[in-house]
């Protein structure tokens, strides 16, 4: 029971924290709506056709824009916590129902980013590191050039050479079945993993580098071990550490990172319809798109750090867990 009590403690002090920060972005976003130029009542209105003041006086009243901008923000907020982030002003859609529809296009292209920014990252990383001379090399100019490059500027250089120069990939929609609709998400894929993807890689070397010239892997060469052993059993492991952290970090921020390459392709996902909503002053959609990717980036985190010490059992012991 008394290992439990730090564990416990960790796990409240970390939800708290995720609920503040919540709840500070949420005032964030609202307050940015609430000063941005424009009018809310011709958003509404969409033309001066039947513009009248009684319209004007009962679109006020529904939308409590007389209110103080506490009380416009707790209705808001009362609206989120029952589910509710209101209708889109220009489509009059539920927002909720709005986001779903694009959640699955957004929610595929980010778990094949994902899992290439993984798969391929962390075993160049492993590469690097154990591949000393000319692949190291290649390696370490590759993520350089990777991870200074955009990833808009990436999706449009692929677009140009693989889309309209030769013609192997589509380079807009999102296709029709899900065969179809993997091989529209290549080129995607490809832009929204690749700064990462470069990152991820040079993390992985250098953890593991680090590990290299610990003491019990110098005792553990000793003893006759090396190769891929010596990787697996006392190198890869105390590695990951690092890795974890800034993979979760990746993850986090992944779904900021896919409005631009969204946009690019023409993909009918959350982030462009985060562009479309911020162009035709959309406050409802843009708030709950905005809060979105916080909440998403305060879960994610918040998850990675409670797994962190069963990753990284260094970890557990700075923290009193073990």
């Amino acid at each position: 029971m008394s290992r439990a009590l730090p564990v416990i403690y960790q796990v409240l002090r970390r939800v708290g924290e995720g609920l503040v920060t919540l709840l500070v972005a949420s005032v964030l976003i609202f307050g940015a709506m609430y000063l941005a130029p424009g009018s809310i009542v011709s958003t509404l209105l969409g033309g001066p056709e039947g513009v009248n003041e009684e319209t004007i006086r009962a679109l006020t009243e529904a939308y409590h824009l007389d209110d103080p901008f506490f009380v416009q923000y707790w209705y808001w907020l009362e609206g989120v916590l029952h589910g509710s982030f209101g209708r889109s002003y220009v489509y009059g859609q539920p927002v909720v129902n709005m986001l779903a529809s694009r959640m699955d296009t957004t929610g595929l292209l980010l778990v094949l980013s994902y899992a290439v920014i993984i798969g391929v990252g962390v075993g160049l990383g492993i590469l690097s590191a154990t591949r000393r001379g000319r692949v190291d090399r290649a390696i370490l100019v590759g993520t350089t050039l990777g991870s200074a490059i955009p990833q808009f500027v990436v999706a449009l250089v692929l677009i140009g050479i693989f889309g309209v120069g030769l013609g192997w990939f589509p380079v807009s929609g999102t296709g029709s079945d899900f065969g179809d609709r993997l091989y529209h998400m290549v080129l995607p894929t490809i832009a929204v993993a690749s700064v990462s993807l470069a990152v991820i890689t040079r993390v992985t070397r250098q953890s593991m580098m680090d590990v290299f010239r610990q003491d019990h892997v110098e005792a553990a060469r000793v003893r006759g071990l090396h190769g891929g052993t010596l990787v697996r059993r006392h190198v890869l492991r105390n590695a990951l550490g690092p890795v974890m952290t800034m993979s979760g970090l990746i993850l986090a921020g992944m779904l900021g990172g896919s409005v631009l390459v969204e946009t690019v392709f023409g993909l009918d996902g959350v982030g462009s319809l985060l562009v479309d909503a911020i162009n035709n002053n959309d406050f409802p959609v843009v708030q709950a798109v905005l809060l979105l990717m916080v909440g998403t980036y305060v879960v994610v985190t918040m998850v990675m750090d409670l797994l962190h010490p069963l990753i990284d059992p260094r970890a557990a012991r700075k923290r009193g867990l073990q």
